[in-house]
């Protein structure tokens, strides 16, 4: 008998790329063609915050790949799932490791002071959505079905 389950979400780039990305295009335009979110009056302030979320996006995003691991299931999004993880972060949302990096991005945004980092999050979301959210919600929907139809309805995707 062939086994016909997926054997993988079918991501084809690690995620965190993404998000990388992001930045370093930001980055770059903001180089060429700097436009500052903040004058300096309000730099330092910005800055904070700026840490502030860098550090809670990485203890999330540390959080969700602890959880998995305590799980026993891979954090790699190529590689199948060995257990549906509804514990932890993944009570609050189904992506605790997005919502972490977004929330580090977001940070690094303030770091740098740049509205181009900013501009290039929706599409870095839109992409994340399009090429990795939605295949994994496929496919996790094909390996655990009722278990994640019922943690689908219970849990947001963010927040």
């Amino acid at each position: 008998m062939i086994d016909s389950s997926p054997s993988g979400p079918g991501v084809r780039y690690p995620p965190p790329l993404l998000f990388v990305l992001g930045i370093i295009a930001g980055w770059l335009l903001d180089r060429a063609f700097p436009l500052q979110l903040a004058g300096p009056a309000a730099r330092s302030a910005g800055a904070l915050v700026g840490c502030v979320l860098v550090v809670c996006g990485s203890g999330l995003a540390a959080w969700a790949v602890a959880t998995f691991r305590g799980a026993g299931t891979t954090i790699i999004p190529n590689r199948p799932a060995s257990t549906l993880v509804t514990h932890g972060p993944f009570r609050l949302s189904r992506n605790p490791m997005y919502l972490g990096m977004t929330l580090v991005y977001l940070g690094v945004m303030l770091l740098l002071n740049s509205i181009w980092i900013l501009l290039f999050l929706p599409i870095v979301l839109v992409i994340l959505q399009l090429t990795v959210i939605r295949r994994e919600e496929r496919y996790i929907g094909a390996t655990f079905g009722i278990a994640y139809d019922e943690y689908r309805r219970r849990v947001r995707r963010w927040l």
